[in-house]
């Protein structure tokens, strides 16, 4: 087997990375392994509409794993602040191993489409996985169609999710929005 294994993180942020790609003459096979999303509810929720819009657009999908939260926690712990960096590579290199040992030869990722992620920094880990696999890394910037894959997912009414996946996510968020709510302690 030859082709491009798309690492998918969910189903709408997958969407103008799949049509980019077709529009290229690459015709993908999506890849779900995403340990790092939190709670188990969320993990199936984001995996179940992945594997009914790739039903709907007739994408061939490959599911590595089941929740795997234990192995991403042990994988960030040793080091909390520095967790993004250890989420990618933990997904990367799954990606590329998995890629290699079946018979693909390059591999990208949806997580190139989100405004909201250190492009930089996946690249090089990306680039790093592809070597010590022997695969290739095949760079796309998705992200100028972001907006127009997230309209697209509203319309077509697949979940949406409002943070990445992990628990520390998660944790960001309502701190942000607590933030947002706390009266301004200057006015009398």
């Amino acid at each position: 087997m030859s082709g491009t294994l798309l690492h998918i993180c969910c189903a709408p942020c997958s969407i103008a990375c799949i049509d980019t790609l077709r529009q290229e003459g690459i015709e993908p096979v999506g890849f779900w392994y995403n340990p790092n999303i939190h709670p188990m509810k969320e993990y199936k929720m984001r995996k179940n509409t992945l594997v009914e819009y790739a039903k709907s657009i007739d994408l061939k999908l490959e599911i590595e794993n089941e929740y795997g939260l234990r192995k991403f926690i042990e994988a960030v712990y040793p080091n909390w602040d520095n967790r993004c960096a250890t989420c990618y590579a933990l997904r990367f290199e799954e990606t590329a191993r998995y890629a290699a040992e079946h018979g693909y030869d390059r591999f990208t990722s949806t997580l190139f489409v989100s405004p909201y992620q250190n492009h930089e920094l996946m690249r090089q880990i990306c680039e790093q996985m592809a070597e010590k696999y022997g695969v290739e890394y095949l760079h796309r910037d998705f992200s100028p169609r972001f907006r127009e894959g997230q309209d697209k997912a509203r319309e077509l009414g697949l979940y949406m999710q409002n943070y990445c996946g992990c628990v520390f996510s998660e944790e960001d968020r309502y701190r942000k929005r607590k933030k947002k709510k706390k009266p301004d302690d200057t006015q009398t």
